[in-house]
């Protein structure tokens, strides 16, 4: 071992890493060759009277971002930096996050340990949570040399981080090994069940289990990697799965179930945990790839919590790798929806552009709800006090659980330096077809529960106003989903764990009586359209104001119920539109058109049926008038029912209910 690992009285508590060889893609997120005094600048106006829009500030770069040379990395802790340059630390996955560690942990000193080779300087820096950058300590190095700085934490209670750099002068400087120690610690590590709930993604979730089997010294407290597979495609059934069990070293069990959604799966992983006697759950997505050292860095930062604390990891875009999704997320209580904690804060900041030192938002410490479970640590006392996630097959059953488990006194940390890489949902649209049941019901299920405001805050509003913009978009298949999420919504909470692994069958089947759910590849399998100008005269329609938007919603649905659509319209679409472009606003103008998806993997005929508006449309309005009237009594039995249906009794009893391996 080396001294930054074995310091006396001292234990590591985040080691430098680089990126492996197959990721040249991410070197910004380890090292950063770029200036010491490059910040990102950007206008802050937050005590004007009437700040600007964030679009509309000015942004601009004092320096630019620098990649380091791919070909100076080593190995996973080892990299050069050639004579006359320089290269830094202070970057996603190698800059220290001290205020976390402030905040949530008893760490009130850490100790950087630096282990270079050959001539030059080590200098460390910190920053506030305004983002600005000061000098702390440096020290001149030659030949073989240890470099210590004991480094206090007490001017870090807003944000901030701790980073360090290196400069080689009359000849190459080597970086052999750099980590970050706390005194003490914690009596015993705890243990991990590592969990993958997978749906006919096996070759990602061998990658992963590959990628641990590679780097044996983060599995050190993992007691159990366990994969629940819900899909035809098994895991087990892939070429090398056996090579990859035996180098696991029998840590790698799969339980094969019915699928029961990602909340069935992730309860699994929870529920095995509780039984197994980890100490903690470490729930992961399978459509990801892993950065190893993230599950040592949240276990390591849970084991040193002053109190039991939920710890998840960052969500990097798998194709786009210098990427982050977001920093963090919280609930907005009047709308219940996800929302950023605070307003300088970005949605998919590319570290390629703009790394950690050039960037002010990413220095000020993030609070939030809850964390994604793409990467999700749980301490397995918190499952036992508040239970497993509820059994709402997908969607908001993250959010709901952080917010259940605040509610109970245990924080949720996103943390910094703790990541995977997802499949991007920028890619994605799963507010229409099948996923649309659910959305709509569980968000109001997590309203019903968590909202502290009366008849859910907006919530309601919302719901009916997306309903009109599904049903003007002639998005029936949508539409039916939301109408059932409904009426299974006032059913009450009884049901959930029955319906777990039927629903989305019956939504499926609904597919062969709606146009619009039934996908081709190639637009050329659809007529084709009609020749012509189109029904918005060759103008492009924009979104409408908020004081245009209801007349127009009027007008719009008027003219949708009572102009029956032209007879050839059922023949031939009269356009077709990328799926950029499918907007309600624009689609609502078509009596026919051809849409393609998200994805880019094909496209759907919406045709306008003046029927089937005016029946949902009126179903609609009914339930959300039934929803707003029972609310309360709703909302108190929803409550009520929180315990057992989320317990691990009730879900024993589903699983085993839905076994594929008799168990």
């Amino acid at each position: 071992m080396s001294a930054a690992e074995t310091t006396p009285g001292w234990n590591p508590i985040q080691r430098v890493i680089l990126p492996s060889t197959d990721q040249p893609d991410t070197v910004p997120l380890y090292v950063d060759a770029g200036t010491a005094s490059g910040i990102r600048l950007r206008e802050n106006d937050e005590f004007a009277r009437t700040p600007k829009l964030l679009e509309d500030k000015l942004q601009m770069f004092s320096s630019e971002s620098r990649v380091a040379h791919f070909e100076d990395l080593l190995g996973r802790h080892s990299m050069r930096v050639r004579s006359g340059e320089q290269i830094s630390f202070g970057t996603y996955f190698n800059a220290f996050p001290a205020s976390y560690w402030r905040r949530w942990t008893s760490v009130r000193d850490v100790r950087l340990v630096v282990e270079t080779s050959g001539p030059g300087t080590v200098t460390v820096y910190k920053s506030n949570a305004r983002g600005s950058v000061q000098r702390v300590d440096g020290k001149h190095v030659d030949g073989d040399a240890t470099s210590t700085f004991d480094l206090s934490l007490k001017p870090f209670g807003d944000g901030g981080w701790y980073w360090f750099d290196l400069a080689a002068s009359t000849g190459d400087l080597v970086l052999k090994n750099g980590a970050w120690q706390a005194a003490g610690g914690p009596a015993a590590k705890g243990q991990v069940t590592l969990e993958i709930t997978t749906m006919n993604k096996p070759d990602f979730c061998l990658n992963n289990a590959r990628i641990l089997a590679e780097n044996p010294d983060v599995l050190e407290n993992v007691k159990e990697i366990l994969i629940v597979d819900q899909g035809t495609q098994k895991v087990e059934d892939q070429a090398g799965f056996a090579a990859v069990r035996e180098a696991l070293g029998g840590k790698l069990r799969v339980i094969n179930q019915a699928n029961l959604g990602g909340s069935g799966g992730f309860a699994r992983g929870m529920f095995e945990a509780v039984e197994n006697g980890s100490d903690y759950a470490l729930l992961l997505d399978d459509d990801i790839v892993v950065e190893p050292e993230s599950i040592v860095r949240l276990l390591t930062f849970a084991d040193h919590c002053r109190k039991p604390t939920i710890v998840g990891g960052h969500m990097f875009d798998l194709y786009n790798r210098s990427v982050l999704h977001t920093f963090g997320e919280v609930v907005d209580p009047y709308r219940i929806v996800p929302a950023l904690p605070h307003a300088d804060m970005e949605t998919r900041h590319d570290f390629s552009v703009a790394n950690l030192r050039q960037t002010p938002w990413l220095h000020r410490r993030v609070d939030v709800d809850y964390n994604g479970w793409w990467m999700c640590l749980i301490p397995t006392k918190v499952i036992q006090e508040i239970g497993l996630s509820l059994p709402l097959f997908i969607k908001w059953d993250d959010a709901e659980y952080g917010l259940r488990a605040r509610e109970a006194g245990f924080a949720t940390v996103s943390m910094p330096g703790a990541a995977v890489w997802h499949v991007s949902w920028i890619d994605k649209d799963d507010l229409v077809g099948w996923q649309a049941y659910f959305h709509a019901r569980n968000r109001l299920i997590t309203t019903l529960i968590h909202s502290p405001y009366p008849k859910g805050g907006r919530v309601l509003r919302e719901s009916f106003q997306s309903d009109v913009k599904h049903l003007v978009s002639m998005q029936y298949f949508t539409e039916h989903g939301r109408i059932d999420a409904l009426r299974d919504l006032l059913k009450g909470p009884d049901d959930l764990h029955k319906v777990l692994g039927t629903k989305l069958p019956e939504i499926n089947a609904l597919k062969a009586d709606y146009p619009d759910a039934q996908l081709k590849e190639d637009v050329d399998d659809f007529p084709a359209p009609k020749i012509g100008r189109g029904p918005m005269g060759g103008t492009v329609v924009g979104l409408p104001s908020k004081k245009q938007l209801i007349p127009w919603g009027i007008k719009t649905v008027a003219r949708q119920l009572i102009k029956a659509p032209g007879p050839e319209s059922a023949e031939r679409p009269q356009g077709y539109l990328a799926h950029r472009d499918n907007r309600w606003y624009r689609v609502a103008h078509y009596d026919s058109v051809v849409v393609s998806n998200a994805e880019g993997t094909g496209a759907s005929w919406y045709q306008r049926d003046p029927k089937k508006l005016k029946s949902m449309l009126t179903e609609a309005a009914m339930l959300h008038a039934k929803l707003f009237r029972e609310w309360d009594s709703l909302a108190e039995q929803y409550r009520r029912a929180v315990t057992e249906i989320s317990s691990i009794d009730a879900w024993k009893k589903t699983f085993e209910a839905h076994s594929e391996d008799g168990r």
